[in-house]
């Protein structure tokens, strides 16, 4: 009987003769230096999004707190001059954390970005050694702001839309915790006018300005923070 023909034939791996593959003892040992550090930068990034979710964990767990203090308080004084006092008081600690924790998550997405360029770096090596790995990546690897918006998945802001880019600056961590912090300034400002013998209507208002304003400082804030944390990258391999 005759061997059946498969109609190709195996060939072996890195084209070497019976099946050997030569690899370069340098190319490897460089490969292995920056796998290495891929890793370590992995690693930290698993660090800064634990300590973000940390973070954002002790802020309700204070703002959970106070909620629950005045509410004992308001049932205790009856909504009086005391629980305007308290409630003052704690309002006043909830926002002084809220705001250093905001202050830390921009600090924490400055340190991300950094990773993340560090990343697209020893993805430009491997492509410089194995150019026709290109077609596998799907993260960037240019360390300029385009390349890290490609790794975070964010290549298509800036949108057209306003709109749009707010409303993605809101779904994010800094964002959602600015509106909490902006209310509960809202009502740190109408209990204060209350405390002066100011008309409700009147303590709404202020409120509701409070609220404004705190929103327009934090959203002013965050967009230079970005800036200043974006313009502090020097890029060594650009698009």
């Amino acid at each position: 009987m005759g061997v059946e023909q498969t109609g190709y034939e195996r060939q072996p791996v890195g084209g070497a003769p019976g099946g050997r593959s030569e690899v370069d003892p340098a190319v490897a040992l460089r490969l292995q230096i920056l796998s290495t550090e891929h890793w370590s930068l992995l690693a930290t990034r698993s660090l800064t999004y634990t300590e973000s979710f940390s973070r954002v964990s002790m802020f309700f767990s204070v703002l959970s707190g106070a909620v629950i203090s005045l509410a004992l308080i308001a049932q205790a004084g009856r909504f009086g001059e005391t629980f305007i006092v308290a409630a003052i008081l704690v309002l006043s600690i909830v926002i002084f954390v809220g705001v250093a924790t905001i202050s830390r998550l921009m600090k924490v997405n400055g340190d991300d970005l950094h990773w993340v360029a560090g990343m697209n770096r020893l993805r430009h090596a491997y492509l410089e050694m194995h150019p026709e790995l290109e077609q596998y990546f799907v993260a960037g690897w240019s360390d300029d702001p385009r390349g890290i918006a490609m790794t975070m998945g964010l290549e298509q802001l800036p949108s057209r839309s306003m709109l749009i880019n707010i409303g993605h600056g809101f779904q994010t961590l800094p964002g959602m915790l600015s509106v909490i912090v902006a209310v509960v300034a809202g009502a740190l400002g109408a209990l204060v006018t209350m405390a002066t013998g100011a008309p409700q209507s009147v303590a709404i208002a202020i409120g509701a300005i409070a609220f404004l304003l705190v929103t327009a400082g934090l959203v002013v804030y965050g967009l230079r923070s970005i800036r200043r944390y974006t313009n502090a990258l020097t890029p060594r391999f650009p698009s």
